[in-house]
């Protein structure tokens, strides 16, 4: 038998459908945090601090979870914001309706994890841990990607 073919045997035996048998757990994604970032409990509370800032359209609550100074493309243009009160003036221009849904809608369990950090939607906002010390024992949790995708 073909391993795709017996794959579906086996999952449909066990009473799954494919995409619930290939979708994340939030315990997998925490393993993963914690495997290739650290420790997820720092992670989880900026991701959802994150989400409900922009559910609730708080301007200063989203800018306080970023990483400063970051480059985003506003308008076309790239602009370097260097603070929370130069994000929170241009609030509307970067957190677009593509960026904000990406984030607002986005699962804990279907998160991606690398390297970079977790990742929203296809890519729109990046999340990652910042160095607080020299020996990186201990980060804050921050933005420090966002940006418009091209869906294609």
């Amino acid at each position: 038998m073909r391993p795709v073919v017996l794959f579906a045997a086996i999952i449909m035996s066990v009473g799954l459908t494919p995409a619930a048998a290939l979708a994340q757990s939030e315990d997998a994604v925490n393993a993963s945090i914690d495997n290739v970032l650290g420790d997820h409990a720092l992670y989880q509370k900026t991701i959802e601090a994150l989400q409900q800032g922009v559910k609730n359209h708080d301007a200063k609550a989203v800018a306080a979870l970023v990483s400063y100074p970051i480059k985003i493309r506003v308008k076309g243009t790239e602009k370097t914001i260097k603070s929370a009160d130069q994000f929170v003036a241009q609030y509307d221009a970067i957190m677009i309706p593509q960026i904000a849904d990406a984030v607002a809608r986005q699962s804990y369990s279907d998160l991606f994890v690398n390297y970079q950090g977790v990742m929203f939607g296809n890519g729109q906002v990046w999340v990652n841990g910042i160095c607080k010390d020299k020996a990186c024992t201990t980060v804050d949790v921050k933005v420090v990607t966002i940006q418009q995708v091209d869906s294609k």
